[in-house]
């Protein structure tokens, strides 16, 4: 699939979260295949060295927009400077985690979550699926994470964003079939990204699942593009959620996951409210 991205949608790639992680390996993967690239993220500096690479590398052409998608003007700053290009692909990879007890967390900063993992997301899908559709083709590619199949205790509020992107997601690929416009929704386990790697409160390492890289993902994401609706990256992460969905109960399924997340808090996490 990766070898007929060009091909098959042309135009250029827009991706959210692309200064690191999973947002910045869909680049790279996305400009090995000939597209060309609209890098979208709040560090200029890591954006700029990005696209300087990835031109040199493979001859795409690329813009840098530095927006902070938190902004309550993001959304109508990112489309306007982006109106004259041919987007083709939306990869909206950026997000955050917040992690611990719900309610020893700022209301801030689990707002300021659901805004960005949830309600940005939505918007830009909205206003770059029409685009697409107006096209007759492109994609759509929303990351939502393995923990949206689940009530996940210590990241409440996290999971709950990422089930409704699995949701959305899922269900515009069956409203976009005939369009032209393929709808892919990537749910993957922990990966060892600087979220991951820099959240506090909790050791990711502690969680018994093995930590995938970002190239990992990305690749398994752009083989199932266009060949359904979602995509579960990792067999570990495949087996946990046939295991949650067929052999568990909804109650027994939130406490093994509040076990093994607990675990992995921070001793000044754990008894808090």
């Amino acid at each position: 699939m990766k070898r007929d991205l060009r091909n098959r949608y042309g135009g250029y790639a827009l991706i959210t979260g692309a200064s690191s992680g999973i947002g910045a390996e869909f680049a790279a993967q996305m400009a090995a295949a000939g597209l060309d690239l609209v890098l979208v993220a709040r560090r200029k500096e890591r954006l700029d060295d990005l696209a300087d690479r990835l031109t040199e590398q493979h001859g795409v052409a690329t813009e840098v927009a530095a927006v902070d998608l938190a902004a309550e003007d993001a959304i109508a700053e990112l489309t306007r400077r982006t109106e004259h290009l041919d987007i083709s692909v939306l990869v909206a990879s950026a997000g955050v985690v917040t992690s611990g007890p719900f309610l020893s967390q700022s209301l801030a900063a689990e707002s300021s979550l659901l805004h960005l993992d949830l309600t940005v997301p939505m918007q830009l899908t909205h206003h770059y699926g029409r685009r697409l559709v107006a096209r007759r083709r492109g994609a759509l590619i929303l990351l939502s994470s393995a923990a949206g199949f689940a009530a996940v205790p210590y990241s409440a509020n996290y999971a709950a964003a990422k089930a409704y992107l699995a949701s959305l997601g899922q269900a515009l690929h069956h409203e976009l079939r005939g369009t032209g416009v393929d709808v892919l929704t990537v749910a993957p386990g922990p990966t060892r990204t600087e979220g991951i790697e820099n959240a506090e409160g909790i050791d990711f390492t502690r969680v018994p699942l093995p930590l995938m890289t970002p190239d990992q993902v990305v690749r398994a994401s752009l083989r199932r593009l266009g060949r359904g609706p979602l995509v579960i990256p990792g067999s570990a992460n495949r087996i946990s959620d046939l295991i949650g969905r067929h052999l568990l109960t909804r109650r027994t399924q939130t406490a093994l996951f509040g076990t093994l997340v607990g675990r992995a808090l921070d001793d000044h996490q754990k008894g808090i409210i």
